[in-house]
């Protein structure tokens, strides 16, 4: 873990930023080209990175607080200046909102272009998780005595205790999710279900390693990642019985 990779002067360039860089920069490059694929400017890739980076931003740091008003009212600005304190949750819903008011100013149709940034949202996340194991930001799980535990004495959020890291376990899935769509992202699909996938298999996935995270229950013996995880199942799986279910309608029509 290296929270920090080095220091130009009074500027200290930690591996949280730069991983949250690649998690933008790379899926960029992608979406310009699938973007041209299907006969759009690839500059509209740009605009579609910028909305997600801001609204994700915004969306990920207000969740983190929500999540832990009492202690945020007692030092907000120990919350509000640190490179800590993104939830993907978050910045899922922040960064959707702000690349639905981008793409509906642009004109363009949002299920096909949504449908491009499905792989490449499972990618940014590996790089995001990335940045949290590096960091030691807190993300990881409870006290374990498998071959694979870490510690993290010098993390953002520090333990010696040897704990499950479940960064690592969480890139694995994420990175399997995008081997998955990347390799369907030709394949003639109703327009919206690439990304109705994605909220499924982020869903399964996040249900899963949070069985090893230290999240508080909330509900049902469950974490808010969890239920919100088993709500993107639900959303994902109706918009693809509907979205199919709404293609053969359109074939039966004379």
């Amino acid at each position: 873990m290296i929270p920090i990779l080095f220091k130009l002067g009074p500027i200290t360039i930690n591996s949280f930023g730069v991983m949250a860089m690649f998690a933008f920069l790379i899926p960029t490059v992608l979406l310009r080209k699938e973007v041209a694929r299907i006969g759009l400017d690839p500059d509209l890739a740009n605009g579609i990175a910028i909305a997600a980076m801001i609204g994700g931003f915004l969306g990920a740091r207000l969740y983190y607080i929500f999540e832990r008003w009492d202690r945020f009212l007692a030092d907000p600005t120990s919350y509000l200046f640190t490179g800590a304190g993104l939830v993907w949750y978050g910045g899922l819903f922040g960064g959707t909102i702000a690349v639905l008011w981008y793409l509906k100013r642009q004109k363009v149709s949002v299920p096909l272009v949504v449908d491009l940034t499905a792989p490449l949202l499972a990618l940014g996340q590996v790089f995001g998780r990335c940045g949290c194991l590096l960091s030691g930001d807190g993300d990881y799980g409870h006290a374990t005595e498998v071959p694979w535990a870490m510690s993290f004495p010098e993390g953002i959020v520090p333990t010696n205790e040897l704990v499950h890291p479940t960064p690592i376990y969480d890139m694995a899935i994420l990175f399997a999710i995008f081997l998955l769509l990347w390799s369907l992202r030709t394949r003639q699909m109703p327009a919206g279900s690439k990304l109705s996938l994605y909220f499924i298999l982020i869903g399964i996935g996040r249900i899963v390693t949070e069985i090893w995270r230290t999240t508080p229950d909330v509900l049902w013996g469950l974490t808010a990642a969890q239920l919100i995880s088993m709500a993107l199942i639900v959303t994902g799986s109706g918009l693809i019985v509907y979205l199919h279910a709404d293609k053969g309608r359109a074939n039966a029509r004379p």
